[in-house]
């Protein structure tokens, strides 16, 4: 590989915070928040045009579909996120479970609501491409924008991109599957133009259960209904008008008196490695094909959709996995499993499975404590991890990466990054029982 040499140049600092949050998904839009609200100064720092990371940006608006009566949730910001949705407009019923699903659109300004309630300083449409080291400890973020390449001090970072990039580029050891292993990306898309009595009738007539698409279940969860919709799919593979290894066929959602679909997940890529551009490349242009298939076919064999037209693909794809830190602690399979408990639990999450074809229901009150070990990377100080990218086992990542959960370690990170300025101390020293407190009084159920 050929390569170049760049000159040393000198760098603007644009500003200086207590603490840094990079990424605006579920996790770093929660664990910005819950800085702020801690009392210190936080900026929330996002390389798009827009805060909501895998909601708004991927069009996941599902964020608490395994919501069942029994179902045990930790509270907090994930919870504040549907209802404040719900409240200005930004969500409808969720078909799968007993929760909101986010509207794509409305929630870009549901963000923006809350951000600026919570005084937090923010910057969109800007990368922040590399960490400032100061030994082993991170003492802020390299960015490139419009206005150049520029520096943000911070005495606190939490690396909420998903991707576990400042950690990589600051030197934390983490894992990674081969992208063969890896389970796929997925481009959603929303229709207008939908008969919606037309489709339910379609539905009950043909109703789909969990059973229909996971390979491994516990079994409570096999006649639980699902929005899972593959046969428009299938058909036009058997009548030549999509090829018949296209991976199509998934689940829709966010049907309105508008006669709009506004969430179809059904076009998904395997393979890819979502931390290289190449391949990032790649799987959007082939989700954006297989999506066009998979309209193509709704409108030729289901009900309801014969004059639907596009409304909107996602800005960018859904990732499910890439980087994993390797934490001061691994969260097991075992751990999901057995309703783990943990004396620095920063919150809580169900009993809830869903990836590599096993799915896990929580329908029976189970739930495991999530270990404030799993944001904190090995041999680098000053940088904690929320989101997908926490430290946990293949299996346990099916869990840790649901948003909901993304949103409770992403909350757990943004207090004990707060607590952490205001003793002092490096976030891995910090004082878990006043963060506990904290915590609790934001909301969070930690027990």
């Amino acid at each position: 590989m050929k390569e170049i040499t760049e000159s040393s140049r000198r760098v603007p600092v644009i500003a200086e915070t207590g603490v840094l949050v990079v990424g605006s998904g579920p996790a770093g839009l929660s664990a910005a928040l819950a800085s702020a609200r801690t009392g210190v100064e936080t900026m929330l720092v996002e390389r798009h045009g827009c805060f909501g990371g895998n909601i708004t940006q991927a069009m996941v608006g599902t964020i608490a579909w395994y919501r069942h009566e029994a179902t045990v949730d930790a509270g907090g910001i994930g919870v504040e996120f549907e209802h404040r949705a719900l409240e200005m407009g930004a969500s409808l019923d969720d078909p799968d479970g007993m929760g909101q699903l986010l509207d794509a659109d409305m929630f870009k300004y549901v963000a923006d609501v809350l951000v600026g309630e919570a005084g937090i300083v923010p910057i969109l449409h800007c990368f922040s491409v590399d960490a400032i080291m100061d030994g082993s400890s991170v003492r802020g973020v390299i960015t490139e924008s419009k206005s150049g390449r520029q520096a943000i001090l911070a005495s606190c970072v939490i690396d909420a991109t998903g991707d576990a990039d400042l950690a990589h580029r600051a030197g934390a050891p983490y894992s990674v599957l081969p992208k063969e292993e890896r389970m796929p990306v997925t481009t959603t898309f929303g229709c207008s133009g939908v008969d919606v009595s037309e489709f339910l009738a379609y539905v009950r007539e043909n109703p789909s259960r969990l059973a229909d698409w996971a390979n491994r279940t516990s079994g409570k969860e096999d006649d639980l209904f699902s929005t899972w919709i593959v046969e428009p799919f299938n058909r036009a593979k058997e009548a030549g008008e999509i090829p018949a290894n296209a991976t199509i066929g998934g689940y829709w959602g966010g049907l309105t008196e508008a006669g709009e679909a506004t969430n179809i997940n059904v076009a998904h890529t395997l393979s890819v490695d979502s931390i290289d551009v190449w391949e990032l490349t790649r799987a959007e242009m082939d989700g954006r094909q297989k999506a066009i298939w998979a309209l193509e076919a709704l409108k030729k064999y289901a009900p309801g959709f014969q004059n639907a037209r596009l409304r909107s693909f996602n800005s960018s794809l859904g990732t499910r996995e890439s980087r994993r830190i390797d934490g001061e602690y691994v969260l097991s399979e075992q751990d999901v499993k057995n309703q783990a408990r943990f004396d620095d639990s920063i919150g809580i999450f169900p009993e809830f499975l869903d990836a590599y074809g096993e799915v896990i229901m929580p329908t029976t009150g189970r739930y495991f404590q999530v270990p404030y070990r799993i944001v904190v990377p090995q041999r680098v100080e000053n940088l904690l991890v929320a989101g997908r990218s926490v430290s946990a086992e293949k299996a346990a990542s099916s869990a840790t990466r649901q948003m909901m959960c993304c949103t409770v370690t992403g909350q757990g990170a943004g207090v004990a990054a707060a607590i952490a300025v205001q003793q002092r101390v490096p976030c891995r020293h910090v004082n878990l029982s006043q963060v506990q407190k904290a915590i609790e009084k934001q909301g969070v159920r930690i027990g």
